[in-house]
C-alpha cells in the first residue's frame, strides 16, 4: 500500500487537551447555528458538552475494557443464570442522540461462572460509545461467549431511540427489541425457558 493510501490516525491527546479540542468544535457548531456565545447560558456550554461526551464515550478510552474475574464452577451448576431489566444509556452513532432501555442477559455455565455485578459492567462498557443497538447486543453476547466459554449465551435488549421519537417519523414510545444467541440457546426449549423467565413477574422479597 502506498504511503498516500495509509489512513492517518488522529493524535493521542491527554484528557485535558481532548476536552479543549472537542470544546472548540462544539463552540464552532453553536456559532454556526447563529447563537450568541455571549449569552450567560452558553458561555460554558462547549466545555460542558465536551466533558459530557468524554464521559458518555468512556468505553472508547484505552484500557476501559472491564477486568472481569471469572470463578470456577465448583458447584457444577448447569442451569440458566439470568440477570434481567439491566438499565443502560447509549448514544446512537447515526445522529448522536441517546437511546436507552433495559438489557436481559443469560448464560448456561460450563466450567466458569461470573459475578452478577459484572454483567451490567460489560453492558455499560459497550454502551458508552457511539452505538447501534444491534451491535451492542452482539458485543455483549460475544464478550461473554469468548471470555466465559459457557454452554450458551442469550442477550435481549429493549430500547427507545430519541432519533425515532424526536425527529423523522416522530413516534414517541416506540420500542426496538434486538437479540443475540450463542450455543445451546439455539435450541428452542432453552430459548423458551429464557422467555418464560423474562416474562415472569418477580415476587416481592420477604424479610
Amino acid at each position: 500500500m502506498s504511503e498516500s493510501l495509509v489512513p492517518t490516525l488522529p493524535p493521542v491527546l491527554a484528557d485535558g487537551e481532548k476536552t479543549r479540542a472537542v470544546a472548540e468544535h462544539i463552540r464552532a457548531v453553536i456559532e454556526l447555528l447563529g447563537l450568541d456565545m455571549t449569552d450567560p447560558n452558553l458561555i460554558e456550554t462547549p466545555e460542558r458538552v465536551a466533558k459530557m461526551y468524554l464521559e458518555m464515550f468512556g468505553g472508547l478510552a484505552e484500557g476501559a475494557e472491564p477486568d472481569i474475574i471469572f470463578f470456577p464452577n465448583d458447584e457444577h451448576y448447569t442451569a440458566m443464570v439470568m440477570e434481567k431489566d439491566i438499565p443502560f444509556y447509549s448514544m446512537c452513532s447515526h445522529h448522536f442522540v441517546p437511546f436507552y432501555g433495559h438489557a436481559h442477559i443469560a448464560y448456561i455455565p460450563r466450567d466458569k461462572i461470573v459475578g452478577l455485578s459484572k454483567m451490567p459492567r460489560i453492558l455499560e462498557f459497550y454502551a458508552r460509545r457511539p452505538q447501534l443497538q444491534e451491535r451492542l447486543t452482539e458485543q455483549v453476547a460475544g464478550f461473554l461467549a469468548d471470555k466465559l466459554c459457557p454452554q450458551g449465551v442469550m442477550v435481549v435488549v429493549e430500547a427507545r431511540h430519541l432519533c425515532v421519537e424526536m425527529r423523522g417519523v416522530k413516534k414517541p414510545g416506540a420500542l426496538t427489541v434486538t437479540s443475540a444467541i450463542r450455543g445451546i440457546f439455539f435450541n428452542r426449549p432453552v430459548r423458551e425457558e429464557f422467555l418464560d423467565l423474562l416474562n415472569r413477574q418477580a415476587k416481592p422479597a420477604s424479610l
